[in-house]
C-alpha cells in the first residue's frame, strides 16, 4: 500500500484504472495498490473458515448489547471495534477447534440443548439433514461435519456450515440443512451443537446416505 497527496491531480480518487491500480481510502488517508482479483478457493478449511466468519457476522446483531458490551475493552486495547474484537477472537477459537463464545471472555460453563441429528436423505446432487430440537437451554448454534467416509472424526477439516439455533427454531422442533452441489456417492455426517458461552458438544453420532 503507497500512500499518494493529490492523486490523479485531484483531492481525492477511488476506484480502479487500467486494470492495474486500485486507489482507495484508509483511516482518512488517501492509499493506491496493486489491483488484485479474489479467488474463491473451495478447500476443506477454507470452506470451514467462511462458514464461522459468516455465523459471526450475521451473530453478532443479535447477542444483544450486554454481551456486544463484554468486547469494548479488548476492542479499545488494540484500537478496533468490539465488533472485529469479536470476530478476531472468535476466530482465533475456531483454529482451535473451539466455538465461538457471545460475551468475552469465554466461560464455558452453560448447559447444552436436547437436540440430535435425526437422519440423512439424499437426492440429485443434495443430502437433506434432519435436526430434532427438543429444549433450547443455552444452545447457540450446531456445527455440521461431513465425510466421504464413516466413523471419521470431527474436526475443522470437515465442517461445513455453522448454524445459528435460536428460540424460533426450538419452537418449531425440526430444521431441515440442505447440503448441495455433490456428486454422486455415499455421504457421512455428524453435528455438535454449541451454547453462548462457548462450550462445544459431543459428536451426535454419524447419519448417512446415498446422493444420486
Amino acid at each position: 500500500m503507497v500512500k499518494v497527496y493529490g492523486p490523479l491531480m485531484s483531492f481525492d480518487a477511488s476506484g480502479t484504472i487500467g486494470k492495474t491500480a486500485t486507489f482507495s481510502k484508509w483511516k482518512g488517508r488517501a492509499y493506491v495498490r496493486q489491483r488484485v482479483v479474489p479467488a474463491n478457493p473451495q478447500s476443506a478449511l477454507q470452506v470451514s473458515v467462511r462458514a464461522m466468519l459468516k455465523f459471526l457476522s450475521q451473530h453478532w446483531t443479535n447477542i444483544g448489547s450486554t454481551p456486544q458490551g463484554t468486547w469494548d475493552d479488548l476492542a479499545a486495547a488494540s484500537q478496533i471495534s468490539a465488533f472485529n474484537a469479536y470476530v478476531g477472537r472468535n476466530g482465533s477459537r475456531w483454529r482451535e477447534f473451539q466455538p465461538p463464545s457471545d460475551a468475552y471472555p469465554a466461560t464455558e460453563d452453560d448447559d447444552l440443548p436436547v437436540a440430535a441429528l435425526t437422519s440423512a436423505t439424499g437426492g440429485p446432487s443434495y443430502m437433506d439433514l434432519l435436526l430434532t430440537l427438543t429444549t433450547q437451554n443455552d444452545c447457540n448454534g450446531v456445527i455440521l461435519f461431513r465425510s466421504p467416509t464413516g466413523t471419521f472424526d470431527t474436526s475443522r477439516a470437515n465442517a461445513i456450515p455453522v448454524i445459528e439455533l435460536d428460540a424460533a427454531a426450538f419452537a418449531a422442533g425440526t430444521l431441515v440443512y440442505t447440503d448441495s452441489g455433490l456428486t454422486a456417492g455415499d455421504y457421512y455426517y455428524d453435528a455438535r451443537f454449541f451454547t453462548v458461552a462457548g462450550l462445544l458438544g459431543p459428536e451426535e453420532g454419524e447419519v448417512t446416505d446415498t446422493v444420486t
